[in-house]
């Protein structure tokens, strides 16, 4: 039987900062750190489960690009600016911060418009540093589909970046 209480114990922070970095508001953050707990007790149920960790990143990732899709499909975009306060920057001064804030909402968004493998390999390179074995690991692909994953992120979202900003010129 799976002791629950030290695996949310031991695994929290990762979750935690996960959840966290992509949604940039505590309450959607609480909201994913439990769903994620919640889908990982679901799936042991079902099935043996050999890395938590993987797991739970990966869920705790999916989880909060879901939280983002819905976010933005309702255009009800929050940003908390105390949150944003905290992120610390080379130039904290309100030119930068304000680039920032709206560098993070529009990546924020374009990660929405990505298909889903493509979003969690690039959160997990990008936003947690796993490495590409890792990756591989965590979504249960191969290293090749791993960097094929993450190209065609990085190709998408420069084009999503881009027209963003092409569109607000106008």
């Amino acid at each position: 039987m799976t002791n629950w209480e030290q695996i949310v114990k031991k695994h929290a922070p990762l979750v935690w900062q996960t959840a966290y970095r992509l949604l940039s508001n505590e309450a959607d953050a609480a909201d994913c750190f439990s769903e994620t707990f919640v889908s990982a007790l679901e799936i042991s149920r079902r099935q043996r489960v050999r890395n938590f960790p993987a797991l739970l990143a990966r869920l705790a990732t999916a989880r909060a690009i879901d939280q983002l899709r819905r976010r933005y499909a309702k255009s009800q975009i929050r940003t908390n600016t105390e949150d944003l306060a905290a992120i610390p920057s080379a130039n904290p001064g309100p030119a930068q911060q304000a680039q920032s804030k709206e560098l993070q909402t529009r990546l924020r968004k374009a990660l929405t418009k990505l298909p889903q493998k493509q979003a969690q390999a690039f959160c997990l390179r990008y936003l947690n540093d796993m490495s590409y074995v890792q990756i591989a690991k965590t979504l249960d692909i191969t290293i090749s589909t791993t960097g094929v994953l993450l190209l065609r992120a990085k190709t998408k979202l420069k084009q999503l970046l881009e027209t963003a900003a092409s569109e607000e010129n106008l």
